[in-house]
């Protein structure tokens, strides 16, 4: 089978918003895990922030990731990928300008979308990392991206965080972010379908969700009546590497007592040290979640 380009990936993925249908995604982290997913038919796949966090820098999800990491992770996908996949770029590593840098690397990646958040990244000194910008910058920030794209097949998805905010303020989030010209709305923190009903009815672009697997939300039919066409239910596929990789090399120093047996959750929090970050940032930052 001959191999896709990126424009052609990029149309599968506007092609697969278009449909009235819902999605999973693949956790894609390295162009192994990516041909694996297309292999078994995944329709699209995510690298996640908070994973590209772990497996570039071994880090907790705190926005310590640079632009220049992110992208490389990215093109080593984007060099073997045939299923179209999405980028999530966070912020955009700063302000507008650098959110029209982040598009042009993440667009040269091969990527067939991106999310910019409306999150204030990264914490602010006696900010809580929940914050938000205004809905002002984050239009500025969509606009921006949109600006930047040289490939029009290119989607733009904005995110924002429905679960810190009244549902009138995601609501009116939201339909600004759509009114600026983004290609998809993407949303974490919707709590169960009445929520996602109330900020849904005045919106008319494609919506992704970010899940993780919200029992309250499993139903893919009556997501996709309510416009979502793609839902983020986590990154097993990852944690499963991250536990097989430790069970792998446990096995070969023949150790086998059960207390020594920790889970992928376990693991995450073990290896990547968050203990000395919480520590540092209520040192230098002043931070009191």
């Amino acid at each position: 089978m001959p191999k896709k380009s990126h424009s052609t990936l990029r149309r599968d993925f506007r092609e697969l918003l278009a449909k009235p249908s819902c999605v999973e995604t693949a956790s894609v982290f390295d162009p192994m895990s990516a041909r694996i997913a297309a292999d078994l038919g995944f329709e699209v796949g995510i690298l996640g922030g908070s994973v590209a966090s772990l497996q570039v820098l071994a880090a907790p999800d705190f926005a310590l990731i640079t632009l220049s990491e992110f992208v490389e992770q990215a093109t080593r996908i984007g060099r073997v990928a045939q299923l179209p996949f999405i980028a999530d770029a966070d912020h955009g590593y700063g302000n507008a300008l650098n959110v029209m840098r982040t598009v042009e690397e993440l667009e040269r990646a091969g990527v067939a979308a991106l999310t910019i958040e409306d999150t204030l990244l990264p914490a602010q000194f006696g900010r809580k990392s929940t914050d938000l910008i205004s809905i002002e910058e984050g239009i500025g920030k969509v606009r921006a991206a949109l600006e930047a794209r040289v490939d029009p097949e290119l989607s733009i998805i904005a995110r924002t965080n429905a679960g810190v905010l009244p549902t009138e303020a995601v609501i009116e989030r939201t339909l600004a972010y759509q009114k600026a010209g983004a290609d998809g709305i993407c949303m974490v923190g919707v709590s169960d379908f009445e929520h996602l009903e109330k900020i849904a009815e005045n919106l008319t672009v494609p919506l992704m969700l970010v899940t993780y697997g919200n029992p309250k939300l499993n139903d893919a039919q009556r997501l996709a009546s309510l416009g979502v066409r793609v839902v983020v239910a986590g990154h097993g596929a990852y944690f499963a590497a991250i536990k097989a990789t430790y069970d792998s090399l446990r096995a070969q120093r023949q150790l086998t007592h059960s207390t020594s047996n920790l889970s992928a959750t376990e693991l995450t929090h073990t290896y990547t040290l968050p203990e000395n970050y919480v520590a540092w940032a209520e040192e230098f930052m002043d931070v009191k979640e």
